[in-house]
């Protein structure tokens, strides 16, 4: 019978470092565009109760050795609870037998994988001298997204925008304790300041216009991950290199899904950075360019993080082990 392993949230926390998250989505990124990984359609559906979103996200990474799903979804209800609104289980199964492998929180483990995609994209596409960070969104996801940024560039400011206010001092706070000066602004200054922009919200309307934004930025749209939502202007595509972890996901859930249907852009012009990582494409081609990474969130990436946390765990004795 075989022997499950059971990783629950505060393990996770405990074994999964930025850094090795950042190498395991960093790799199944190059993995996918080698065709060595790939990820199956997702299910992300409305469950018409509690306003949740619920689906699962799976795949398998030939390279990794990895083959699993993540079941869950978004609760907007949750805060009220004390819970965070993104609740999930990652599924790992062994790609040799089909058996169950690991039951692994999936949580923090999302939050961190979203964090190391658009902190692979800043290491990849950002301008070198990128000083000034911003932030447009300011829940559970966002204090990760910033935690990894810093570690990519010599930010010296952060800006920052959240469409409930209240909600910044969290995020400010975080600053502080990366010894980051931090300002609450509207939209259209943190587009005029920033030159790294994350966008980490829930919207499905564009919160930044495409004329807000400066010659060279660099933005990484991590909320959209559902048809419909949006969280940029549509021409901004259209006038910027667009990067995305699966090009698949990009044109049917992703940003790029509204410039796709209003013509905007085509698929053709959407770029894995998996190309870029692997050095099959150059990324950013000049100082001034707009470069887009539509971070859609691939199942990859929770397996890929999902592994590392099983091999922690059973490397120093953490979690329970069960035989079914």
């Amino acid at each position: 019978m075989p022997e499950i392993s059971i990783i629950p949230e505060d393990i996770c926390a405990a074994v999964v470092t930025p850094e090795a998250a950042f190498m395991a989505v960093e790799g199944v990124f190059a993995a996918m565009v080698r065709g060595e990984a790939r990820n199956f359609p997702v299910v992300r559906e409305a469950l018409g109760h509690a306003d949740a979103l619920y689906g699962f996200k799976s795949g398998f990474d030939k390279a990794g050795m990895a083959l699993g799903l993540k079941s869950g979804g978004f609760w907007p209800g949750n805060m009220a609870s004390g819970l965070t609104n993104h609740q999930s289980t990652i599924f790992l199964f062994d790609p040799d037998t089909g058996q169950l492998q690991a039951l692994v929180g999936g949580n923090y483990l999302t939050a961190i994988r979203t964090a190391a995609a658009s902190s692979v994209s800043i290491a990849h596409l950002a301008r070198k001298d990128a000083k000034v960070l911003g932030m447009v969104g300011a829940g559970h996801q966002s204090a990760f997204q910033l935690r990894a940024a810093v570690k990519q560039r010599a930010f010296d400011k952060v800006v920052a925008w959240n469409p409930h206010p209240e909600m910044l001092p969290k995020l400010a706070a975080v600053a502080a304790e990366l010894g980051l000066p931090f300002e609450a602004v509207d939209r259209e200054a943190l587009g005029a300041q920033a030159d790294v922009i994350i966008t980490i919200t829930s919207a499905f309307e564009p919160l930044m216009m495409k004329g807000w934004f400066k010659p060279g930025t660099h933005i990484a749209c991590m909320g959209t991950d559902t048809k419909g939502k949006q969280e940029v202007d549509a021409h901004l595509l259209a006038a910027a290199t667009v990067f995305t972890d699966e090009v698949a996901q990009s044109i049917s859930i992703g940003e790029a899904q509204h410039a796709v249907a209003a013509g905007l852009i085509h698929e053709g012009d959407i770029v894995p950075l998996g190309a870029v990582i692997n050095g099959t494409h150059p990324g950013r081609s000049s100082v001034d360019e707009i470069t887009l990474f539509d971070g859609t969130g691939v199942g990859l990436q929770d397996l890929a993080v999902a592994q590392v946390a099983m091999r922690a765990a059973q490397a120093q004795g953490m979690g329970a082990r069960v035989t079914l």
